[in-house]
């Protein structure tokens, strides 16, 4: 232990040693209230900003102002009229007011110094440019001579510790040496406390008032400052987060009209009325072998009538809608980055320029150090080059110590990462294989639940069989997922290490892919079956389908499965919403927190101690929960976007629920990142990144779902094609008589038929079930129909309609609105016209100069050249015939 602390120390005191010569400033803080943690606080001095702002190509504002076009006309009515009408809702924030002018911005340049504002130095870089500042420098900083002390006694053991510590950290800086331990934290420092009276007003306790507080929800966001303050990476998900939330509400409102479409004409539904009609004494077959007996269709009355109120005209075109809702999401969503872009000086900002900060990350510079290694010390084996042990050794040591000369040349093939991407592919096959045998499993409990039900002597448990079963069932399948959903996100995470991404950017990308790959497959797995697979393949009658030859699949309700699959969108959605998304965010920071306060507290000297003074702001950011990315934040708005657009013609109310999960969302995170988080390191971004592509998958996805949905799950197509092709009078009714076959119950196989025939008081001959077969007494007996094919065909025929008027609706609205806003391109272009202009006024201000002091210099040459070199020689303007 003490040679791995002293080693430690040994590169804590080079690298710190490198910052100072990198020009950062050092203050060490050892006597701290927290046991055994020092603190080295960093300043960056004026030059090294200057410096560093060059070289990142940050985008600074410059002395010239510009008036930004304001509308005209009848749109400059309608804008001041909104503006007051939202005037209650807007943060009281300096930076949301709306601005008329703005300053010119262009990358900041030492030469160019003059044509910046300079007059506050203190204030022009802001405390999140100074820290993205630091950090960058903190990254590059390399501790590759670290002063290790070589015993002579300690030998070739140590020598070897020595060279996998070597291994571990040679080239790369802060995020080699935090995750070797030498250092347990590095983080920018919040702006101070956000609560109490004596504090000193900074953004955090503004951002903590107008934003995140419940108090506020009904408010806009204060985008500008929260960009100001943790950078333009975390503003950007909570502008988006914040577009997709106002989206949400004309989706809610249209929604909540087709759920009371539904309500007001469920009384004139007319087969469900049929199904509720007891003069029809319909008699259906068991849903069971043996224990189940006969039924009557009206029980499943309430089914059918709640039914109806998903299950209507109105959510084919709801279906229409939220297509046409995501492309124009999408749109919006584009239009607003642009905008955002523009008034963040991002307009320039290109991948070459965020390549400048891309630094490697020290898990793969350790890979390439290995392979280097190895790969020297077969040259050796091959060269046959004797060598003394000691000297073998040190050679090592010295060839380790130099790992950057070794792997300027040296990078990881494809063949170094066959093992990671093997294993990569057979974990995610096997998670995915393991999803699937959980829904098998809960398939398999609902069949056993519904016989062991069947046998309750009471009536009550008997008619409530579907209810009870399903609901149980979504509740194990909501627990199971939520669970899972934790595993895949650790294993995601675990299969993209062992890839060893070479940089920030593309670890990033590729666990977002696993994670949400895993997710999605976990979140939609048990809806997908229910929407497509169950009652498919029953079977029929005396001929029915069986999972490990005893268990009977399960058949849909008489009105259908939407209803099933509307109480297990319902529930998992809520479900997930309500537990994962908002008591796991609130109650586990909470939880974490109290246990680190109660470690630190019993580590720490005892409060009452007189001489003990009062804890640091960085001391106090200290205990707060490190920052881990917005993986988890975006991935769990993917998954609930999801539930919004691929099942929704299942679940109208869907958007109203996203929406009010937003509303707290959005200040549930704010205020976690403003009290319960470190402040992160600012990082530049143009957009959301791989995000945008998933939302369009997903969008494009949910047409084709929603396609199936209406055409295999729904009684929609069926109903058309009975009333315009089998329909006596042009109505509705008989479509139920319709769709039911009819089975002779001595058809039944041996030991399948139920144990109490007479249960419903009378002896049944004829049994009905759901299905497009020939009856008994037809040549082809329980043969498929021309009916099922007819029904078929307009599926098929339904699904080829909708997806590509759909789609081509949603492409055309994709052509018409255009990605950056009119004013915005204008905007763009005039502050290209007046950065040519300010550098031609400065050329010719510098050719003006320069003409003056030629003309000068003209006027003083003149004399000697007309009266020759000896009158030069006795000129004032030459003392002492100096020439």
């Amino acid at each position: 232990m003490d040679y791995h602390e002293d080693d430690k120390r040994f590169r804590r005191e080079e690298y710190e040693g490198n910052l100072l010569e990198a020009g950062l400033e050092l203050e060490r803080d050892e006597g701290t209230k927290i046991h055994g943690v020092g603190f080295v606080k960093i300043h960056a001095p004026w030059n090294v900003l200057c410096r560093e702002a060059e070289f990142l190509k940050l985008k600074m504002p410059t002395k010239k102002l510009y008036h930004i076009n304001e509308p005209r006309g009848l749109l400059k009515k309608i804008s001041s009229v909104l503006q007051k009408i939202t005037d209650p809702i807007q943060p009281k924030v300096a930076e949301h007011r709306p601005q008329t002018t703005k300053r010119l911005s262009y990358p900041f340049s030492r030469e160019k110094q003059h044509l910046f504002d300079l007059s506050d130095k203190d204030s022009f870089f802001d405390s999140k440019t100074r820290s993205t500042i630091v950090y960058e420098i903190l990254k590059r900083t390399t501790c590759t001579k670290a002063k290790y002390s070589m015993g002579q006694g300690e030998g070739r053991k140590k020598d070897s510790a020595l060279l996998n510590k070597r291994r571990k950290c040679s080239k790369y800086g802060i995020t080699s040496l935090l995750a070797n331990g030498v250092y347990s934290a590095a983080y920018p420092l919040h702006d101070g406390d956000y609560e109490g009276e004596n504090v000193d007003f900074n953004d955090r306790k503004l951002l903590y008032q107008e934003w995140a507080s419940y108090g506020v929800f009904y408010k806009y966001q204060p985008i500008d400052l929260v960009r100001k303050y943790f950078g333009e990476k975390i503003g950007l998900y909570f502008a988006w987060l914040g577009v997709y939330t106002q989206m949400l509400i004309p989706a809610s409102v249209v929604g909540i009209i087709v759920f009371l479409y539904g309500c007001a004409t469920v009384d004139e539904n007319i087969p469900s009325m049929e199904m509720c009609d007891h003069r029809q004494n319909i008699t259906m077959c068991p849903l069971c072998d043996k224990t189940c007996s006969y039924w009557k269709m009206s029980s499943a009355c309430a089914t059918a009538r709640a039914s109806h109120l998903f299950d209507n005209p109105a959510t084919v075109f709801f279906s229409v809608f939220m297509a046409l809702w995501a492309a124009t999401f999408m749109e919006h969503w584009k239009r607003k980055q642009m905008r955002l872009r523009y008034h963040w000086d991002l307009t320039g900002f290109e991948e070459e320029e965020e390549a400048v900060k891309d630094h490697p990350r020290a898990e793969y510079e350790a890979r390439v150090l290995e392979k280097s290694l190895r790969k020297e010390s077969k040259n050796k084996e091959r060269r046959h080059i004797p060598e003394e042990s000691t000297n073998k050794w040190r050679q090592r040591v010295k060839t380790a110590m130099a790992g950057v000369k070794l792997t300027d040349k040296v990078k990881l093939t494809w063949r170094d990462r066959f093992p990671a991407y093997f294993t990569n592919l057979v974990s995610i096959v096997f998670m995915i294989a393991v999803t699937f045998a959980i829904v098998l499993g809960v398939i398999i409990y609902r069949i056993s639940t519904a016989a062991a039900l069947a046998m309750n002597s009471s009536p009550s448990v008997r008619s409530n069989i579907r209810v009870t079963v399903t609901a149980t069932a979504v509740i194990i399948n909501l627990v199971v997922i939520i669970l899972l959903d934790e595993v895949y996100g650790c294993i995601a995470r675990w299969l993209t290490k062992i890839e060893v991404p070479k940089t920030e950017k593309s670890f990033e990308e590729r666990l977002i892919f696993k994670a949400f790959l895993l997710k999605f497959v976990n979140s939609y797995t048990p809806i997908f079956y229910v929407a497509f697979f169950k009652g498919r393949f029953v079977g029929r009658p005396g001929d029915y389908v069986y999972i490990f030859r005893s268990f009977r699949m399960e058949e849909c309700a008489p009105g259908g499965c939407l209803m099933e699959l509307c109480i297990q969108l319902s529930i998992i959605m809520l479900g997930k919403q309500l537990i994962q998304n908002n008591l796991f965010e609130i109650g586990i920071p909470k939880m974490k927190k109290f246990i680190r306060y109660l470690r630190l507290r019993r580590q720490s000297p005892p409060d009452h101690d007189p001489y003990v003074k009062r804890r640091q702001r960085y001391e106090e950011d200290y205990t707060l929960e490190p920052f881990a990315g917005l993986t988890p934040e975006y991935m769990e708005m993917i998954i609930q976007f999801g539930f919004v657009t691929l099942f929704v013609a299942s679940f109208p109310l869907a958007p109203l629920f996203a929406l009010l999960n937003n509303i707290i969302e959005i200040r549930l995170d704010a205020k976690k990142f403003v009290t319960e988080l470190r402040r992160p390191v600012a990082v530049r971004a143009k957009d959301i990144g791989i995000w945008y592509n998933i939302l369009r998958g997903v969008g494009k996805l949910a047409v084709i779902i929603n396609a199936f949905v209406i055409s295999f799950t729904s009684d929609f197509i069926p109903r058309l094609v009975y009333l315009y092709m089998y329909s006596e009078n042009g109505t509705m009714h008989g479509f139920v008589n319709h769709t039911l076959s009819s089975f002779n119950v001595s058809d039944f196989q041996n030991g399948t038929a139920p144990n109490d025939p007479l249960d419903l008081g009378y002896e049944v001959q004829i049994c009905r079930y759901k299905d497009y077969r020939e009856p008994p007494w037809s040549e082809h007996k329980y043969d498929i129909s021309k009916d099922f094919w007819a029904v078929l065909a307009a599926r098929l025929a339904f699904v080829i309609v909708f997806q590509n008027l759909v789609m081509f609706m949603s492409d055309f609205v994709d052509w018409v609105i255009p990605d950056i806003p009119k004013d915005i391109s204008q905007q763009v272009h005039k502050e290209k016209v007046l950065m040519v202009e300010l550098f031609m006024r400065e050329e010719q201000g510098k050719q003006q100069l320069l003409d003056t002091w030629m003309e000068k210099d003209r006027k003083k040459d003149e004399p000697c050249n007309s009266h020759g070199p000896k009158a030069c020689l006795d000129s004032p303007e030459y003392p002492g015939g100096a020439l």
